[in-house]
């Protein structure tokens, strides 16, 4: 087909494509789709979205497909590539004009062009940079721009390959246009500064844009276009210009009105121009150092000095704050402790930031940072009366810092401060004597000032160890300011708990908590939200802290559970509502079962909460969280919660429910402490199990708790929980194990062994399908120590828990090996006394003496061969399990228990679970722990002997070393 009817074809298929009728839409998607991988269907794209003759939306929509098959397409090892041919002639008419009218339909072809070049250029595509340069010097307004807009888009894509030899195509690139895009920013900034003098409006926006996209082209190439750009006078020169530069538009900017569309294009250039300064101290630490004096006497002069009054605005102050914060923070400027081990580069540095940052510089931009950046605005005064709880939930932490003022002057403060603390420690203390006393509540300036200089003490706290006696301050001075409780005062009262919360983890006395828990009480019944939800924060920070002691809390939790609760009712945005049940949370974990009695109110509210937070899943993902704290809380009384918390973890563990993306892993860790708590298995608790095999199906990195899950309900009813799930318990296993890591197999493996512990009749018929490769991995001699010590403590329980099965076993393996029932049993005995070693834990050594012990007495030839072995492990068994009776001048087993006690619980334990519980009854009825080893070992011997007669057992007996005799007899003495 040629050209011209396939251009037919495919228009009308794209226009249908634009329609808002999905009958319409769906076929023609369908139809594009099929035509991707077609030769031929690039360049009729390229045919429609060059023809501005068209419908706008149509050449959008072929211009987006062109951009998604370059992705796919043009590299030559894709599936269905495009023909070397046809990339010929896209190539070539990509470039052939630069005259696209649409702003947006240009972005997006400089963007598919740069695709392009990312892949081709310069080896497949020499032309694209010569031919971008002829274009940007045209006279033509359009061409000029569309030209240099792709110029960027090729320069910013090619500027961001890291390998070592794209890296140097880019350094070749970038050697053979620097003066060029130099001399284009100049001459295009010139024209601007000019037409702006002269009043023409429409011309210095056209210029104004050409000098924001030349700029964007430096930036490219200063920044990733040079090794040392440091030797380049060219480069250095540039960035000095940038300070020219800067102040001219910063005067510039002064003199545009607001509303004059060039206003916000100056500002966009102003930001660009410092993040040149501020990506090239961050990729050429050491070329930036002759510039570091003139860049901090710039943004210190502009941003603490009254040079910068009337031009400054927010988004500048920023950008000039990081800057001074990524000099001064700066790793290469550091000399190390011993002075001879830093680099002349980095001593030459730290020389002019220590000429700089002389006493009086600091102390200004201290003074200035406290009382002038720190203030609390009337924009944000205004939102805390308007909306409180957004007020407390303003964006901090993360890379805040990097846009918003607040952040960014609280992180140059607390840097400046660390580095210099030795000078500003006395210039801040002086700042907080001046404010001693409690403050006129009508000066509103004064109050203002007091809650920037707290905010300035809160923020430097460590720094600050050694110079405040905190304690004593906040007895005489910061106590008496809370309980101030008119309302203009409020900043000082929500500004003083918020800096007890920062100081409590620096220097707190321990017996000044009860005060403190006192003061919390009062001020979470504060008439204001925002001193409320400040106290929970300090709440919070002082109940997490390392020196919390539940004793001396526990007089105030009645009080602050009912507080906090009702503040948790009372906000009414999710981020507040998450805040305050973490608070809850971490109240209820501390004091772990004390909280029983409190707990009823909240334990009626979440299920409401959980209703209403359908849409947020954050909040659920909190109030999940809050459970499994308050399922640890309540024990065995948890079950009153069945009803709210099983439907809960259901949806939270389902793969098939939306929601589990954001729910699954605390919707596990609370099935886990469910099961771990609860007294009894109920069938709406069976009945989850369901979600299981789809979880094992994932197997992601929650795997783990899912093996704990399955482990919990082993424990809590094996029975019940076996005779529904096994089989598909079994099914689940074997899959899982044929591609699952050496550390998963030994957690599938501990599973069947728990269920072979609880039920050693059932268990290994229920789990038979899993034996023999165990079987088969024992023989073998299977290579990891910890998977093989796993295959030998299943095995010792069929052995010597259910002989009848290992007998059947054992034939089903000489069957299906076709060997003889004695040959293997002989190799197994043989595989197990060699691999002893393998098993590090007392128990299983202890169980695998007692299953070998247990083939005794016997006639077979293989096991009186083997009965070396037999011995040497029993012994070594004895080794690990007998302590000796000094007094009595006997041994006795020590893994022996006898019944079950309660063990005693300190302060500081958490009380056993109820599984914790189940394990040590199970315990009681476990081999290893009820049978004696020495007396196991007698008894077996004895039935030996009567078998075989006197001399029979002698002949058997001297097959062992004697050295291992004499022990055996020793430990063995009194029976």
């Amino acid at each position: 087909m040629d050209l011209n009817s396939a251009s037919t074809i495919v228009l009308q298929v794209l226009t249908q494509a634009t329609s808002q009728d999905t009958a319409v839409l769906k076929p023609a998607e369908e139809q594009l789709k099929q035509w991707e991988t077609q030769p031929g269907f690039y360049s009729v794209l390229l045919n429609i979205f060059t023809n501005h003759s068209l419908d706008v939306n149509v050449r959008w929509l072929a211009v987006l497909y062109f951009k998604n098959g370059i992705d796919r397409y043009w590299r030559r090892v894709a599936p269905h590539a495009l023909s070397e041919e046809e990339k010929t002639t896209l190539r070539a008419g990509l470039i052939a004009n630069f005259n696209e009218p649409v702003n947006q339909i240009a972005t997006q072809i400089s963007v598919l062009i740069a695709k392009v070049a990312r892949v081709d250029c310069p080896r497949q595509w020499p032309e694209l940079i010569p031919t971008l340069l002829e274009s940007v010097k045209v006279q033509d307004d359009l061409q000029q721009h569309r030209a240099l807009l792709t110029l960027y888009h090729v320069t910013k894509t090619l500027a961001s390959k890291r390998l070592a030899a794209d890296r140097k195509l880019f350094y070749d690139l970038t050697s053979g246009i620097y003066s060029f895009a130099c001399s284009l920013w100049n001459h295009h900034t010139d024209t601007f500064l000019q037409q702006i003098c002269t009043g023409d409006e429409t011309g210095a926006t056209n210029s104004l844009e050409r000098t924001l996209l030349s700029l964007k082209v430096l930036r490219k190439l200063t920044v990733h276009g040079f090794v040392e750009p440091h030797w380049n006078a060219e480069v250095m020169g540039f960035l000095h210009a940038v300070f020219e530069r800067l102040k001219q538009f910063l005067e510039c900017s002064r003199s545009i009105r607001a509303e004059n569309l060039c206003r916000d294009r100056v500002e966009k250039t102003i930001i660009l121009f410092t993040k040149v300064l501020l990506d090239f101290l961050d990729q050429h630490p050491f070329s930036f150092t002759s510039l570091i004096q003139r860049s901090l006497e710039f943004a210190v002069s502009y941003v603490f000095t009254e040079a910068g009054e009337g031009i400054v605005f927010e988004q500048f102050i920023v950008q000039c704050m990081n800057l001074i914060k990524m000099i001064v923070k700066n790793y290469a400027y550091k000399p190390s402790k011993n002075i001879e081990d830093s680099s002349p580069e980095t001593l030459e540095a730290h020389k002019i930031k220590t000429a700089f940052f002389t006493y009086p510089t600091l102390m200004e931009i201290c003074r200035r940072l406290v009382t002038h950046y720190f203030l609390l605005t009337k924009e944000e005064l205004t939102m805390w009366e308007e909306d409180p709880e957004g007020f407390t939930v303003e964006e901090t932490g993360g890379d805040s810092w990097k846009y918003s003022l607040r952040p960014c002057t609280e992180v140059l403060f607390i840097d400046i401060f660390h580095e210099y603390n030795q000078t500003l420690a006395p210039v801040l203390l002086e700042m907080v004597r001046s404010l001693q006393g409690s403050t006129n509540v009508e000066d509103t300036n004064a109050i203002l000032i007091k809650d920037a200089v707290y905010n300035a003490v809160g923020l430097a706290a460590y720094e600050l160890f050694d110079s405040v006696d905190f304690d004593q301050w906040f007895k005489n001075q910061l106590l008496a300011e809370l309980q101030v409780s008119h309302n203009r005062y409020k900043p000082i009262r929500r500004r003083v708990i918020w800096l007890i919360g920062q100081w409590i983890s620096v220097k707190f006395k321990s017996d000044l908590r009860p005060v403190l828990y006192e003061t919390i009480c009062n001020l979470l019944q504060d008439q204001d939200l925002v001193v409320r939800i400040e106290t929970a924060t300090t709440l919070k920070l002082t109940v997490d802290d390392f020196e919390f002691r539940t004793d001396q809390f526990l007089p105030y939790l009645e009080s602050m559970f009912t507080l906090l609760f009702k503040l948790l009712q009372e906000v009414t945005e999710c981020d507040t509502k998450m805040h305050v049940l973490h608070v809850l949370s971490c109240v209820i974990e501390r004091v772990n079962i004390q909280i029983q009695p409190y707990v009823g109110c909240l334990v009626q509210y979440l299920p409401l909460l959980w209703k209403q937070s359908e849409e947020h899943n954050m909040l659920r993902c909190a109030i999940l969280t809050t459970l499994i704290h308050l399922v640890q809380g309540l024990g065995a009384d948890s079950k009153n919660l069945y009803p709210f918390l099983l439907p809960v973890i259901q949806l939270s563990t389902d793969v098939t429910q939306p929601p589990h993306v954001y729910l699954l892993e605390d919707g596990l860790e609370l099935w886990l402490v469910t099961l771990e708590n609860s007294p009894c298995l109920t069938p709406e608790l069976l009945r989850i199990f369901q979600n299981m095999s789809a979880l094992l199906e994932l197997s992601s990195e929650n795997l783990k708790n899912c093996f704990k899950i399955i482990n919990a309900y082993i424990f809590l009813s094996s029975s019940e929980f076996l005779q529904m799930y096994a089989s598909v318990l079994c099914q689940s296993f074997c899959s899982l194990l044929k591609d699952i890591t050496t550390e998963g197999q030994v957690q599938v493996l501990k599973v069947v062994e728990n269920v072979l512990k609880v039920n050693p009749v059932l268990g290994p018929q229920m789990f038979q399908p899993l034996l023999p490769s165990i079987f088969r991995g024992i023989i073998d001699g299977e290579r990891y120590p910890v998977v093989m010590s796993t295959y030998l403590g299943i095995m010792g329980r069929v052995l010597l828990q259910n002989a009848r099965f290992f007998s059947l076993l054992l034939s089903e393996m000489a069957h299906e090996l076709g060997q003889e029932s004695d040959q293997i049993l002989g190799n197994m005995i043989e595989m197990w006394v060699d691999r002893m070693d393998n098993i590090t834990q007392p128990e299983r050594r202890k169980l695998s003496a007692l299953a070998l012990l247990s083939l005794l007495p016997s006639l077979n030839a293989v096991i009186q061969d083997k009965f070396c072995g037999i011995i040497n492990i029993s012994v070594e068994g004895l080794h690990d399990v007998m302590t000796e009776d000094a007094e009595a001048g006997t041994y006795k087993d020590c893994m022996l228990m006898a019944h079950f006690e309660q063990p005693k619980v300190t302060d500081d334990e958490e009380p056993p679970t109820e599984q914790d519980k189940r394990k040590k009854l199970l315990a009681l009825k476990d081999p290893v722990h009820t049978v004696s080893l020495q007396q196991f070992i007698y008894e077996k011997l004895k039935a030996q002997q009567e078998l075989l007669g006197e001399q029979g057992f002698q002949a058997l007996m001297e097959t062992v070393d004697t050295e291992i005799v004499a022990q055996l007899q020793e430990f063995l003495q009194g029976f």
